[in-house]
């Protein structure tokens, strides 16, 4: 059987990133772009972590992180704190700024809610997202 789903995920992230920059801009939000939303997004759940555990839970490489985070650091969005627990390892804190920002984050993740579910009823968006949980938990088994 021929399918498509992984092609179709990968065209529904990269079209959907641009959308999410394309609001961003609409609403005049220049402090992060939509892959820095995906950190701060995290971070507003779990601030104080480190950054294999924002690798974790972003799913981005370290690699990939440690640059944006950089980039995050010098526009004042987050901090990197000596852990004090273990004096080798830093810890990635959010700072003020980043915090005024989360409402700004909120109204855009509404919009692309809407976006992506629009003629979607309750019940297709909760087993659309009960699929794609699958999905994730079958190719996390693989890493």
């Amino acid at each position: 059987m021929e399918t498509q789903a992984g092609f179709l995920i990968t065209q529904i992230k990269q079209i959907g990133g641009r959308v999410f920059d394309k609001i961003l801009q609409k609403e005049n939000i220049n402090e992060f772009n939509g892959a820095q939303g995906k950190i701060l997004y995290v971070l507003w759940q779990h601030d104080r972590i480190s950054i294999i555990e924002l690798s974790r839970l972003t799913g981005l490489a370290n690699t990939t992180l440690t640059s944006m985070l950089d980039r995050m650091e010098a526009s004042g969005l987050l901090r990197r704190l000596p852990d004090p627990k273990d004096r080798r390892k830093n810890l990635i804190v959010l700072t003020e700024k980043a915090g005024h920002l989360k409402e700004s984050y909120d109204k855009v993740s509404l919009e692309m809610h809407e976006v992506y579910f629009k003629n979607f009823s309750t019940e297709e968006i909760i087993e659309f997202e009960n699929y794609l949980r699958r999905v994730l938990d079958n190719v996390k088994e693989e890493l």
